[in-house]
């Protein structure tokens, strides 16, 4: 798995995740939502995602014709 699919899978785990708990615990949980979304949004703009050094910990490799960021 490259970092690039890895980011789009915790983002819409933590979308999936942060609904669910609104849904059966606070709705104050949507501002995880709110938060997630914003965080690609600018993601999309500057190129930059905080999630991108833990996966790199991890050892999961960009994929072979992305910049690196």
């Amino acid at each position: 798995m490259t970092i690039e699919n890895a980011i789009r899978v915790m983002a819409g785990s933590m979308i999936l995740l942060s609904l669910y708990l609104t849904w059966y615990v606070n709705q104050l949980f949507v501002l995880l939502t709110a938060f997630v979304a914003l965080n690609l949004i600018q993601s999309a703009f500057t190129g930059f995602c905080p999630a991108v050094f833990f996966l790199r910990k991890l050892g999961l490799k960009e994929a072979c014709c992305s910049p690196r960021n």
